[in-house]
């Protein structure tokens, strides 16, 4: 069974309460420490990525994400999916080219765009050609913007969501989907939803899982805490 194969196998048949934990590495050093905890995949947070090069989220050059995403895949045993933003304004057949060259087994796709919803059929038939291209190569998480570019009507998510998985996208992230609207995002969406968590207070990843997420992500919430951690150890220096 390939890594890519044993990705997807992890989102089938869990368990409510029981979501797939994948914490976000920001570098190799952080990806083992994840592994070495016992995790059993990854998946990169673009922002945290972009901190650990010294860039703001969103600046990124593809090259540079690339390499940080097969440096961190090369230095785990488990599978690791990468957020690739946008895309990079690569061509469906280019981008996964690229992500298949880190090793990555999934990606995570944006659909919005300098902070505007990009047209949900267009992004659809984008994703198709990017689904097309990977063939069963790549597990495809299709980032649903709609809450966090203020449309709040989880029936928007519902309706962009449906669009998504109908052209070939494993998994849906409603991303900053309240917990109170999860269920009802669950009974309207088919397939894996993708939920992100807090790294501090709010909903446990178990209470999340109970209200309909598939798997749990934390964004760059991992990163910024261990950067917290740093500059209290770094004041403790002088």
């Amino acid at each position: 069974m390939s890594k890519t194969d044993v990705f997807r196998a992890l989102h089938q048949n869990r368990a409510p309460g029981d979501p797939l934990v994948l914490p976000g590495p920001w570098d190799a050093a952080s990806a083992r420490v994840f592994a070495e905890a016992g995790f059993p995949a990854l998946a990169t947070p673009s922002a945290g990525v972009a901190a650990s090069l010294g860039y703001e989220d969103g600046e990124v050059p593809a090259d540079e994400m690339f390499a940080a995403v097969a440096r961190i895949v090369r230095a785990v045993d488990v599978p690791v999916s990468a957020d690739v933003e946008g895309g990079y304004g690569l061509a469906p057949k280019v981008l996964v080219e690229r992500l298949l060259e880190t090793g990555a087994v999934g990606c995570n796709l944006e659909d919005s765009e300098s902070g505007v919803l990009k047209d949900p059929h267009a992004h659809a038939g984008w994703l198709a050609e990017v689904r097309d291209a990977a063939g069963d190569r790549l597990f495809v998480n299709a980032r649903v913007d709609t809450f966090i570019r203020g449309v709040a009507d989880p029936e928007r998510a519902i309706e962009r969501a449906a669009l998504y998985v109908a052209a070939g996208a494993d998994c849906v992230y409603p991303i900053g989907a309240p917990p109170e609207v999860l269920p009802l995002l669950r009974a309207g969406i088919e397939g894996p939803i993708n939920v992100g968590a807090p790294t501090e207070g709010g909903p446990t990843p178990a209470e999340l899982g109970a209200r309909g997420a598939t798997r749990i992500t934390f964004g760059p919430g991992l990163q910024r805490r261990a950067a917290r951690a740093l500059r209290e150890i770094a004041a403790q220096l002088t």
